[in-house]
């Protein structure tokens, strides 16, 4: 399985996981209830995909790995952006995309979680 295919089967395994190209015709972005969680180019290489990140753990997280750099073209206090083309874990490479997943969650609106649930 290609890195690009990791990305997109492991986001859409997560609970009510959308997924559209709102930009252009390569970026893609997944969603859960309505909002980003977790954008890729499906063109690009290196492949990389944009994640939310608790803004501690952002800078962390870029002062550890060098595989992680802030947001491209994202609020940089706020995202990272993961080269997945690199030596990172399939594990590590779960945990982030499960922790942009949560912090979104986290912020719906009751009535969108519960749905959800």
């Amino acid at each position: 399985m290609n890195t690009f295919d990791k990305i997109r089967d492991y986001c859409l395994s997560l609970p009510s996981v959308t997924e559209d190209m709102p930009f252009d015709e390569t970026t893609l972005c997944f969603r859960v209830g309505g909002k980003i969680f977790a954008i890729t180019d499906i063109k690009d290489r290196p492949v990389t995909v944009n994640l939310k990140c608790d803004p501690e753990k952002a800078v962390e997280l870029r002062e550890k790995f060098d595989f992680v750099k802030p947001g491209w073209h994202m609020n940089k206090k706020h995202w990272n952006t993961v080269n997945l083309d690199s030596e990172i874990s399939e594990q590590l490479f779960q945990e982030l995309v499960r922790h942009s997943y949560d912090l979104i969650f986290s912020k719906l609106p009751k009535k969108i979680k519960e749905k959800i649930k």
